[in-house]
């Protein structure tokens, strides 16, 4: 891992700003009971998904570099995504308290304290400018740090609405200001968690990776010289960036020197979807059909005749 110093920087601040951030949604939830602002309460809710987004990216990093050990095979990233998955789930039934509230709040206005909402949303917009400041260098590559930088993005413009919607109420006295942005920021943290429910549960369902196709998978492996047809083909996530591939590739009969530069072709290919685990199975094309039951042997006359066109089964 070259860039090792790099990610030990990343992790550092990642560190920081989960812990930063908990500590503001503490703040933010004691500031909003005091105030009486629905506002400040649903901001409190949003920075608890940043803090979620940070925890993913920090997990991530973690187990980048953490091994697998003999009884989790795979290392721990499963952990982090399901920790991720049932938080989002944690936020959005909180999302629906707010709404529940702002409802509430509309028919029968309550009087807030707009000096402690002022106060508080320019405690957070310094809060997330530093973070995002520290994170933007590190937000190139890696989709969980990407995500938080996004996430402390989406809280800055919370705070800026907040700040405004405070001011607006301290000149006008007009309270329906309140509800409405509560309103807005708990539609964010349903927007947010919606998507990393998505995320998460499709890799705890095995599915394909976010920006895979198979077919283009499938195409580029029966492009590499010597293979005749690729079948059981299964692509799914450890962890958020960390993808794994097994299938089973048809190739003439051949010693294992010939087999070996092929599997290296292919997973030459492979690296370029981001895929670096793969296991391949060869199976010879003239092979001893006694072990390999009547399956193959159906198999086999369809082969005989596809040598022109491996895609065809």
């Amino acid at each position: 891992m070259a860039h090792h110093h790099h990610s030990h920087g990343t992790g550092w601040v990642l560190r920081f700003s989960l812990v930063a951030t908990l500590a503001f949604t503490a703040v933010e939830v004691f500031a909003g009971l005091r105030a009486h602002s629905l506002a400040l309460l649903s901001d409190a809710g949003h920075n608890f998904t940043d803090a979620l987004a940070l925890l993913l990216a920090a997990i991530g990093l973690y187990f980048q570099s953490r091994p697998a050990d003999q009884s989790k095979t795979y290392g721990y990233q499963r952990a982090g995504v399901l920790a991720a998955f049932v938080n989002a789930l944690t936020l959005i039934v909180i999302s629906c308290i707010i709404l529940w509230e702002a409802m509430q709040r509309m028919i029968v206005p309550q009087p807030v304290d707009e000096n402690v909402m002022i106060w508080v949303s320019l405690a957070a917009l310094a809060l997330n400018g530093s973070i995002m400041l520290a994170l933007r260098q590190s937000q190139k590559g890696d989709l969980n740090i990407r995500a938080a930088f996004i996430h402390m993005l989406g809280d800055a413009l919370g705070a800026v609405a907040i700040l405004a919607g405070a001011l607006i109420i301290r000149s006008t006295g007009w309270l329906y200001v309140d509800p409405i942005l509560s309103v807005g920021l708990a539609l964010l943290i349903v927007y947010t968690a919606w998507d990393i429910i998505r995320e998460s549960l499709n890799i705890l369902l095995e599915g394909l990776p976010r920006g895979l196709k198979l077919p283009d998978v499938t195409i580029a492996m029966n492009q590499v010289e010597g293979v005749l047809d690729v079948h059981d083909l299964h692509i799914w996530s450890l962890g958020s960036n960390t993808h794994a591939l097994s299938s089973h590739v048809l190739i003439e009969d051949m010693p294992h020197s010939a087999s070996n530069v092929i599997l290296q072709k292919i997973n030459k290919v492979l690296c370029d979807f981001g895929i670096f685990h793969s296991t391949i199975q060869f199976e010879h094309l003239p092979c001893d059909l006694s072990d390999q039951g009547c399956r193959m042997a159906e198999n086999l006359d369809a082969h005989e005749h596809s040598h022109d066109h491996p895609h065809h089964h």
